[in-house]
């Protein structure tokens, strides 16, 4: 006899509630209390295996540097009271000694008073001497009584002479404990002639990814897996911060094997899990680790967003850590819980990269009762700097890489308007302002342009945020260029009659717009658009995938529907990539895109109408040396040549 679904899968479905969510601030002391956060001990490595690592003590130079007193130029040494008074038109005279010095060479024969010795920059200064001469003041002249130079300028004592200990002195600290190791240092090291240094050892992280879906780079990706990013971008991170990954692999949601893996991994020094941290039936990874000794799991449930299912876990004063298992909440929290503790134990310092005032333009909206960090990119507006949301959710792999900070939304409110004025967590030191930056609707041909200008070596952002978007960026000075494809649904024209009189538009390309199906589909294959979509509307098991409102391409479809709301209607893509990809799995039977995302995708296409995709600049910005390269870039017969072999026309 069967058994009923339900009773074969009592907890499928279900997900256990976190009973104790805590504050960000709870769960790292929570944390952090259990941990001994200082370095892990010291080694000693090669000169040529230091880049990048941590002093574990002092530096004092055993030399002086130089050791010796040294010639800045190539001239002649001489005693500085014998050039006195010499001029170009009255050089004073003084016997050239026979002894020639290289670097590398003693002095063999001292600088008598009313003598000079010929140096090379580098050398050793001989006894007597207290300057060089450099030889573009000099000329030596042949007498009867042998060679002698004329000095044609006067030198000061010590003038051409670098002294043995100006730059360091023997017993002088030049580096200290728990400086990070750049090619500076290293020089700086290798000039005091150290072949081995004492470093901190670095911890030893090992990075174990969860879950039946995930499938490691490089393997065929069937629908509904994803590639293992955050296994990638886990040890990368590690790697930065002064650590060592050590890649265990994808483990599938197997108890068993994941509790042999965890042993495993225990025999680092710190232990990184990515996924099952949820409490779901299938989330796997907090139960293993719930069985780890004393203290266990000190904080399951964070009142962040995005992060809220970080785990942190203690066992025998080792870290062991599970990350959510989408992208962007996995390396938020692992920047704030688990960098700290990474630092430490390399015995690096922490690093604050500061704050800095901005104003949205857009709202935001937030969840009440859960601080919400919100990543955000930077462009200088007219008012000063403008605080971009990144908006790709926390499933996102790119959201982290393009963003240049981010803002918290406390837990008490709800709506940021636009113009707010936020402070941003800058994720870096440095924030250098694009030459060009792009804010509007995406397009392959887009990123043809801007690659071009970034080959140029300008540098370049683009923020993706819609015709819409880019326009209101555009009429408010915080863009360059805002590429758009409008559409006047009284006069038919694009792009045009939205422009004010402070916006100015270069001319784009063509972009043709038409019906994605898949190939063999009877109901569109060698039908008009017209036809096939009067064909898909009559049946109701055929299910459209719709785009934003607002866009130019919703425009062309309501037009091609009249009125007319069949299946799948409210499903509303960001998107032609989106639209293609919906068709091509079998989520939705059509839609409309672009013919090039058609083609990549390997749909067919009904040709329906071309659309202008133009770009809007700011008139007070079309001089910008940037903009006009972009503009130059346009009428490129080599980049003209890429966007029509896109299937873009000109």
């Amino acid at each position: 006899m069967s058994v009923p679904q339900e009773q074969a899968h009592p907890k499928a479905g279900r997900q256990e509630q976190f009973l104790s969510v805590i504050s960000r601030d709870q769960a790292s002391a929570r944390f952090q209390e259990q941990l001994t956060l200082g370095p892990l001990g010291s080694e000693t490595v090669a000169l040529a295996e230091a880049l990048n690592r941590v002093l574990a003590q002092d530096i004092t130079s055993p030399i002086d540097v130089p050791g010796f007193d040294r010639a800045n130029v190539d001239g002649f040494a001489v005693r500085a009271a014998d050039s006195f008074e010499a001029m170009e038109d009255r050089p004073r005279q003084v016997r050239l000694n026979t002894e020639v010095l290289a670097p590398g060479t003693m002095p063999q024969t001292g600088v008598a008073p009313g003598t000079a010795t010929t140096i090379a920059t580098g050398a050793v200064i001989p006894r007597g001497a207290d300057a060089v001469l450099m030889v573009e003041h000099s000329e030596i002249v042949e007498t009867a009584e042998g060679p002698v130079v004329e000095l044609s300028a006067a030198v000061a004592p010590g003038q051409n002479i670098s002294f043995a200990g100006t730059d360091v002195a023997r017993g002088e600290t030049v580096l200290r404990t728990g400086q990070r190791l750049t090619s500076r240092e290293i020089g700086v090291l290798a000039a005091l002639g150290l072949g081995e240094i004492n470093v901190y050892r670095r911890p030893r992280v090992a990075i174990l990814s969860t879950g039946n879906e995930i499938v490691a780079p490089g393997e065929p990706l069937p629908i509904g897996s994803v590639y293992d990013s955050n296994g990638a971008i886990v040890a990368a991170a590690v790697s930065e911060l002064g650590g060592e990954p050590v890649p265990l692999g994808i483990v599938g949601d197997n108890e068993a094997a994941l509790e042999v893996a965890l042993q495993e991994a225990l025999a680092c020094d710190m232990v990184i899990l990515s996924g099952g941290t949820s409490k779901g039936a299938g989330d796997l990874s907090y139960r293993v680790v719930a069985r780890l000794g004393a203290p266990g799991i000190v904080a399951h449930g964070v009142a962040l967003k995005p992060g809220k299912p970080i785990c942190l876990a203690v066992t025998d004063g080792k870290p062991v850590v599970i990350l959510p298992g989408f992208p962007t909440s996995a390396i938020f929290t692992f920047h704030e819980f688990v960098a700290p503790v990474i630092r430490a134990f390399a015995g690096q310092a922490s690093e604050d990269a500061g704050t800095l005032p901005a104003s949205l333009p857009v709202r935001v909206n937030s969840e009440k009762g859960r601080t919400e960090y919100v990543l955000v990119s930077l462009v200088y507006g007219r008012e000063g700097v403008v605080a971009y949301p990144m908006g790709k959710g926390s499933g996102s792999v790119t959201a982290f890489s393009f963003a240049d900070g981010f803002i918290a939304v406390d837990q008490h409110t709800e709506i940021l308007d636009p113009g707010s004025a936020v402070q941003v967590q800058r994720l870096g030191r440095r924030l250098a302002p694009a030459d060009l930056v792009a804010i509007g609707s995406h397009c392959v041909g887009l990123d043809v342009l801007l690659g071009e200008l970034q080959q140029r070596g300008l540098g370049v952002k683009a923020l993706h945020v819609g015709s819409m978007g880019g326009l209101a960026a555009a009429k408010r000075g915080e863009c360059d260029i805002a590429g758009v494809h409008l559409m006047d649904p009284a006069s038919g024209e694009y792009n045009r009659p939205f422009l004010g009189s402070e916006l100015q538009l270069i001319p784009g390309y063509r972009r043709m717009q038409g019906i994605v199906y898949r190939r063999g589909d009877a109901r569109f294959e060698g039908e008009s658009p017209e036809a096939a979509v009067g064909a898909a509307t009559a049946d109701a098991d055929c299910a459209m995938v719709n785009r934003n409102p607002g866009s130019g391409t919703r425009i062309l479809i309501d037009r091609l529907l009249a009125g007319t709301m069949p299946p799948g209607y409210g499903v509303q893509a960001k998107s032609h990539n989106a639209v293609a990809a919906a068709v091509a799995q079998g989520r939705a039977d059509w839609g409309m895109a672009i013919e090039s995302v058609a083609e990549l995708y390997g749909l067919g296409f009904l040709p329906f109408q071309a659309e202008h995709y133009d770009f809007v600049v700011p008139l007070e910005r079309m001089e910008r040396p940037a903009v006009r390269a972009f503009a130059e870039a346009l009428q490129q017969d080599g980049v003209r040549r890429r966007l029509e072999q896109l299937g873009f026309s000109l």
